[in-house]
């Protein structure tokens, strides 16, 4: 019977079953799965002006879009979009219509790159089938939406987070994937040097306070905090989070899912959380006063937090606080150390390329010419391995400021952010840039790269200098 229905789905005359391995199943997994943007192009030119007209009537002549068994083209156009996006280790997918045409885009590593320019009578039935799949309302196109889809794709399980905006020509949609059958970082790969995984291991373990991680949107704080839950992780620990969303769950975790529409909001579930016997709690973000001022409460009364804020540098985080209306002196009470990290790409191992750069980069990255004797340094060159980008992979930069004495004395004089970076960096700590330059002479990374991720670190006094 399996083998009927495989035959009919394929469209393929009965044929004998044969025995094959388990690696030779998963092989050919993989070569179906195999479906690049390449294939997606291919399948899209293949299609004539007729069936391409055809595509928006399909939509509502299909009886059932979530049937994978369906032959309809626009079905197949989404699942090489995701399909390509898994293969591509791509962490969204934007589809973007305008006037003319409409624009896939691939996010890889952090960057975005073109996929597709497809005609613009096909943003249609491409966004009423994702929307679908979402379990969205089609026939709402006014109003932004939000909702979620799971799929596996070969051998992976992928959690897609769909959202939908209006816009002059139409719904542009994203999605953004999460690979499920991924395993969590540890410490060690996070992209920390000994010292620093030596000095965030003391901090995750302390009995009380609070430990900040701070970056833009997409700079990995998440999979940072993730690393550390999972290192202390152990029968006499109770630990609780609350996220927005939960990306991975954690086995002997509590996890709990922000819901404003039903007021689970970050406080009023951090107010719940510590009725829970918690030893260390992780709080998403803190977006707010009212958070701030119960995850300091909670770390005064002997909880571990954890948590994010947005912010360009460690110091800045500090600032931040106080500029919600949070006290100095509670600042210096609770808050132990605070951690800023950046992603950088990896230069692919296949076709970097050793070079001498200019003395003006090695100046501004603070690296000694002389130091190259001993460490060459790499740029990227862009291979099939690599999809020709040049690198493959990210890893993290990291600064950790710990609030010792001098930087608590400094707080509470409230010094401002470049005050408190100086003493820092005084005292020892390594900055963003600083452990960026050590990246690029392990040949890690590139000089531009550690330029692109922390170019907005620039002071004021330097850029009118």
């Amino acid at each position: 019977q399996a083998a009927d229905d495989l035959c009919r789905l394929l469209g393929l005359p009965e044929r004998p079953v044969v025995l094959a391995t388990q690696e030779a199943i998963q092989a050919a997994i993989n070569l179906a799965y195999d479906l690049s943007r390449s294939t997606a192009k291919e399948f899209f030119q293949e299609m004539n002006e007729e069936s391409t007209d055809s595509l928006i009537s399909e939509i509502e002549e299909t009886g059932d879009l979530l049937d994978e068994t369906s032959d309809a083209p626009i079905i197949k156009l989404v699942n090489l979009l995701l399909s390509g996006a898994t293969k591509d280790r791509a962490s969204d997918i934007h589809i973007e219509p305008y006037q003319g045409k409409v624009t896939v885009r691939y996010r890889i590593d952090g960057i975005l790159y073109d996929i597709l320019s497809l005609p613009r009578k096909i943003h249609s039935p491409l966004a009423s089938r994702v929307k679908i799949m979402a379990k969205l309302n089609i026939a709402e196109k006014r109003l932004p939406q939000d909702g979620r889809i799971e799929i596996k794709v070969a051998d992976r399980s992928v959690d897609i987070r769909v959202s939908t905006i209006p816009t002059a020509f139409g719904e542009r949609v994203v999605l953004r994937l999460l690979d499920k059958t991924s395993s969590i970082l540890m410490l060690s790969d996070l992209g920390m040097d000994d010292r620093k995984v030596g000095i965030f291991n003391r901090l995750i373990k302390s009995p009380y306070g609070i430990v900040l991680v701070t970056g833009p949107t997409g700079s990995g704080k998440t999979t940072t905090l993730y690393a550390a839950l999972t290192s202390i992780n152990q029968p006499a620990v109770n630990i609780i989070t609350i996220e927005d969303p939960i990306e991975y769950q954690i086995d002997g975790i509590g996890q709990i899912q922000v819901n404003p529409k039903i007021d689970l909001t970050f406080a009023q579930g951090l107010r719940s959380i510590v009725r829970q016997d918690p030893d260390v709690i992780l709080v998403g973000e803190i977006r707010d006063r009212e958070t701030a001022e119960i995850a300091i409460q909670s770390s005064l009364t002997g909880h571990l937090v954890f948590s994010t804020l947005h912010t360009n540098d460690a110091a800045s985080a500090v600032t931040r606080l106080i500029d919600m209306g949070i006290e100095p002196f509670l600042v210096t009470s609770s808050v132990i150390a605070i951690v800023a990290q950046r992603l950088v790409r990896v230069l692919c191992p296949k076709c970097k390329e050793a070079y001498t750069p200019d003395d003006e980069s090695l100046a501004n990255l603070g690296i000694d010419k002389n130091q190259l004797d001993r460490h060459p340094l790499y740029r990227k060159q862009g291979c099939a391995a690599c999809m020709n980008t040049g690198y493959r992979g990210r890893t993290a930069i990291f600064e950790i400021l710990i609030l010792d004495d001098p930087i608590k004395r400094l707080i509470l004089k409230t010094s401002d952010a470049n005050q408190i970076q100086d003493e820092a960096m005084k005292r020892g700590m390594t900055n963003l840039l600083a452990d960026g330059a050590k990246k690029v002479l392990e040949g890690t990374t590139t000089i531009e790269e550690v330029f692109r991720v922390t170019r907005i670190l620039k002071r004021e006094t330097d850029l009118e200098a």
